[in-house]
């Protein structure tokens, strides 16, 4: 699940629209796992009723996916040396292959879309410290955080104009925004600049076209703007940059203490060191399995992200490919009455890339011929909650409802979020309704298509709320477990959303419980009307980090 805006986000943005075609935990509830069937008996019947399917979604079947997406992560380690099925890597390319080959094989017809990304990846942690006249070492994420640049630099600090410290009640800094600001700039010196006014990239193009060795910006200190800064590096027209010099983002408290101490006899020495490759033009893949049977006028898209993020992502999203996958792989002698579309998408924890492309890609004619999708993003949760997707629900993140789609959406999304929540209740577990915000479900949404789907939490914070409904503790839904944290699935440099990162029994009854929303919109066609949907608009990638 993308959450957004992301920290140290490691990619970004979907180049264009050329898009081309190849061929501790809470306790699980007793009912969740009944005894399994013998495998011959899934294997040669044809399971298109829940009755049929949701007991030959297996654990062991499941497990066995997962175990083989994390063999990929250790065999693929990404540019930091560390197991990785990040997009842009070899990791993701070889998942995209698994899956694909494992759908070949039950007999779905398999192509593989492919889109350009920008790919961004640290080759070593970042670091940056004050060497004299004081010596600190800044811990990455909790002090500072590292621009998506490149390059390495020790020198004096010198404060750029424009800061305003102490800070008015409103924003009101324009510190770096123009070339005026280092009119008495020594070349070589790393420039201290203030939040505010301008994209941060421009700072540092004016930083940088000074004689800047490297950059340290800082939180403005206004109300909400103190904290330790994340942002992204754009020009002033909206472009991505990645500047040769490196940039150091930190709180307004570090901020404040090194503009004393620059405007003092003795300005401090720092050294910021940032490592990474690049690649504006990298390929991603979307891989795409259609059922050989069904309406190709009437199609549900069954979908989850193949994508990680920092690493070998089991929790994030391995677990709910292998979801969709064991599901496809049981309906595999299914004759549904709609067509059914399983993709795994990538690039999405960099802002719903793939989704993005599909949708984008996609003709009025083809769009009109989606009737449905369904999306699991997260099902093996160890600290869970059975949450289901409904557009009309609240953020996973934040629990307030921050964006409003089509009108057409809602109703019939209720139709497979009540089969998912029927199931549940059946098996004695409550619900929460969350908003497709994060997922790819969003973009389905927007381009008016009804959604639902699951999700069963990630890093912090479950609530007393959500311990009263599921058990467990209140804090980190995964990762240290209690803790406060926030997790392994989006923190990074910990390198820990790996297979003891999930839980087999959860996996299992979520799993189930999607798997009868897919038996269900696989026979229902209701709500399924080619050409009611107006013509869509294409979609922006999703914002991470602010730019300014």
């Amino acid at each position: 699940m993308s959450r957004r805006p992301r920290s140290t986000s490691r990619l970004l943005l979907v180049l264009g629209a050329a898009v081309a075609l190849v061929a501790g935990a809470a306790a699980a509830p007793a009912t969740a796992q009944p005894a399994s069937p013998d495998h011959n008996g899934c294997d040669h019947r044809v399971n298109d009723t829940a009755k049929k399917l949701v007991p030959c979604i297996r654990t062991d079947d499941l497990w066995r996916h997962m175990r083989a997406f994390q063999a990929i992560a250790d065999a693929n380690p990404g540019p930091d040396g560390h197991p990785s099925r990040n997009s842009g890597e070899p990791g993701y390319k070889a998942s995209a292959d698994y899956v694909a080959r494992q759908m070949r094989q039950a007999g779905y017809d398999v192509s593989i879309q492919t889109y350009k990304f920008f790919y961004f990846a640290y080759t070593a942690i970042p670091t940056f410290s004050e060497t004299s006249p004081t010596t600190h070492d800044y811990t990455i994420v909790s002090e500072w955080n590292s621009g998506q640049s490149t390059g390495t630099a020790t020198a004096t600090l010198q404060p750029a104009g424009g800061i305003i410290v102490p800070p008015t009640p409103t924003p009101t800094s324009s510190s770096g925004c123009t070339a005026a600001d280092f009119a008495t700039f020594v070349p070589g010196h790393i420039a201290l600049i203030q939040r505010g006014t301008c994209p941060f990239g421009v700072k540092v193009q004016n930083a940088q076209a000074a004689g800047a060795s490297g950059v340290v910006i800082f939180n403005e200190g206004n109300p909400g703007r103190t904290a330790v800064l994340n942002g992204s590096l754009s020009d002033a027209a909206g472009n991505r940059i990645v500047p040769t010099i490196p940039v150091a983002f930190t709180s307004f408290a570090a901020g404040s203490d090194l503009l004393t101490q620059a405007n003092s006899g003795t300005p401090p020495t720092m050294s910021i060191a940032i490592k990474a490759v690049v690649n504006p033009n990298a390929d991603d893949y979307n891989v795409i399995a259609d059922s050989r049977g069904g309406d190709p006028n009437h199609v549900v898209v069954v979908d989850a992200h193949l994508d990680a993020i920092y690493g070998a992502g089991m929790l994030d999203n391995a677990s709910g490919s292998a979801t969709i996958l064991d599901i496809a792989q049981q309906m595999r002698k299914v004759h549904p009455l709609n067509k059914l579309r399983f993709i795994w998408f990538g690039g999405e924890e960099l802002g719903l890339l793939g989704s993005t492309a599909y949708v984008n890609s996609l003709s009025p004619t083809d769009l009109a011929k989606i009737g449905y999708d369904l999306d699991a993003d997260v099902t093996a949760t160890r600290n869970y909650v059975v949450g289901v997707l409904d557009p009309a629900g609240v953020d996973l993140f934040g629990r307030t409802v921050t964006t409003q789609f089509p009108p057409q959406v809602y109703q019939p999304s209720t139709v497979a979020r009540d089969q998912g929540i029927g199931y549940f209740t059946s098996i004695g577990l409550k619900n929460e309704l969350f908003s497709p915000v994060g997922t790819d479900a969003f973009n389905f949404n927007q381009a008016g298509i009804p959604a639902s789907g699951v999700l069963t939490g990630q890093d912090c914070c479950k609530t007393d709320g959500d311990v009263a409904l599921f058990g467990g503790t209140t804090g980190n839904f995964e990762g240290t477990v209690p803790g406060t944290d926030g997790g392994c699935v989006d923190n990074p440099f910990r390198w820990c959303d790996n297979l003891a990162n999930n839980d087999p029994k959860v996996m299992t009854f979520i799993s189930r419980g999607f798997a009868t929303m897919v038996v269900d919109m696989a026979f229902n066609r209701s709500v399924l009307h080619p050409g009611s949907k107006p013509a869509h608009a294409s979609i922006a990638p999703a914002p991470h980090s602010p730019t300014s």
